[in-house]
């Protein structure tokens, strides 16, 4: 084969490879694809996929050499070449050295674990059994350019932040329907690290009681916008803080920087550095599995409790049917569309209010806690979060003296009338709830209503 055809072929290939990494771009994944070649006959194809698969070893080049070795049942490769848009880590050098490949061909280089000459160059280490040829650059720019286009919205953020984090742009939030609050911003404490932290807090410092609004998955303090307007009015003081992953908040970048107990220090830490006080806790979805625990932590501060379509999180008996069920839809659809999810739930929302609750998710990108969440929950009574939330009910069943409104959203079909009323059971003095039939899980989105029932009842009580 001459010089010529063979550049031909490269290319040729190539593109095959980087229709297999606009998939896994597609997918929220690293556009990286990679292609198993065997005289001249496509063999196998792969695509990244670490973040669907949770698995680190889930590169593209290690899936087409898995479904190459199957396809021609043998682990050794002798008269394959592999094509790949990125080149390859160390961790794919050395499969490919052991798959004993013919030759290696790659695209864009990759100067920080590039393991084909950027980094170190494995391909080239004469005291390996196996040589490999390798050829690199086939189609770089195209390649490169896949890889810069799906970062360029991550990498757009107006101000620096830790490389494992985004910031979704201040344009997205223009002009959101009924949510106009000027935007409150803390970096500085301890457990952000750095990250950025937003939240509403409207009203007077020194009002006579503060309504702390807490959100849930995958919405943001956005759900409470109908309900800050109606405390706010009333002279009180609210604060709906967007948790880091969430809403104007900076958003880390991997699902395992979100952990239950983390989340829960973060607003602790908020809490004392705003010192709130004569909180009415209002809670909702992750809001509760979160906010229910905070308390506990400094009992002066509380003096109510309105609680709608939540949970602790004890791990006592196992989750119900509904979470399992959001579970597995989340796991099956990590980029499913947020904006429809609420629309279901809230049909009377207009398309501008979808669209609201979808403006802090660019891309996928940004949406490892949405993806991080709903594994969360946790089902052993040994995760320190079951530990958390079984000292929290001990609080709320003997320790609690405040005054508890229970809403709730009768048509949910994640956390229902049975399981709130198992709720209700373990916070002491908790009236009968207020069911609203036709709600379903997000019913802050039925917020005048609520936050009118609740301007009274606290006043009265």
């Amino acid at each position: 084969m001459n010089n010529l055809q063979e550049l031909t072929d490269d290319a040729y290939w190539m593109r095959q490879a980087l229709a297999a990494a606009q998939e896994a771009g597609a997918r929220g994944e690293v556009p990286v694809g990679a292609v198993v070649v065997r005289q001249g006959q496509l063999i196998a194809t792969g695509s990244n996929a670490p973040i669907a698969g949770h698995d680190p070893t889930a590169h593209a080049e290690i899936a087409a050499l898995r479904a190459a070795a199957l396809k021609l049942g043998n682990y050794r490769l002798d008269d394959c070449e592999l094509y790949v848009t990125l080149e390859p880590c160390a961790m794919c050098a050395g499969a490919m050295l052991h798959a004993r490949l013919k030759r290696v061909v790659f695209g864009a280089p990759d100067p920080r674990t590039g393991a084909a000459g950027s980094v170190l160059n494995l391909f080239a280490e004469p005291q390996l059994n196996h040589q490999t040829q390798l050829a690199g650059g086939v189609l770089a720019p195209e390649c490169g350019a896949m890889l810069r286009e799906f970062f360029r919205p991550k990498r757009s953020n107006p101000s620096p932040l830790r490389e494992d984090a985004l910031r979704t742009p201040d344009t997205a939030f223009a002009a959101l329907p009924g949510y106009s609050w000027h935007p409150h911003y803390v970096s500085n404490l301890p457990s952000l690290a750095g990250l950025r932290m937003h939240y509403v807090d409207e009203g007077e410092k020194s009002a006579p009681r503060t309504w702390l609004c807490l959100h849930g998955n995958p919405s943001w303090s956005y759900l409470y916008r109908h309900m800050i307007a109606v405390f706010a009015a009333a002279g009180d003081r609210v604060v709906a803080p967007d948790m880091p992953g969430f809403g104007k908040s900076d958003k880390p970048k991997r699902e395992s920087a979100h952990n239950f107990v983390w989340h829960r220090q973060v607003l602790l830490e908020l809490i004392e550095r705003l010192d709130l006080k004569n909180i009415i806790l209002v809670v909702q979805d992750w809001g509760g599995l979160l906010g229910l625990t905070l308390p506990m932590a400094a009992p002066d501060r509380y003096k109510g409790l309105l609680v709608m379509n939540t949970m602790l999180g004890t791990a006592n008996a196992p989750l119900s049917p509904g979470v399992m069920e959001w579970r597995r839809m989340c796991a099956n659809k990590p980029a499913f569309d947020i904006g429809r999810l609420l629309a279901r739930s809230t049909p009377q929302l207009s398309a501008q209010e979808r669209k609201a609750y979808e403006a802090p998710f660019p891309d996928s990108g940004y949406r490892a806690a949405t993806r991080a969440f709903p594994a969360m929950v946790p089902e052993s009574v040994d995760e320190e979060a079951a530990v958390i939330s079984r000292v929290a009910r001990q609080y709320w069943s003997h320790q609690w003296t405040g005054q508890s409104l229970m809403v709730v959203g009768g048509q949910d079909p994640v956390i229902g009338i049975a399981e709130m009323q198992a709720l209700r059971a373990d916070i002491q003095g908790c009236p009968a709830p207020w069911v609203i039939e036709h709600a379903g899980h997000f019913v802050p989105e039925l917020g005048k209503p609520i936050a009118e029932r609740a301007l009274d009842y606290f006043e009265k009580n």
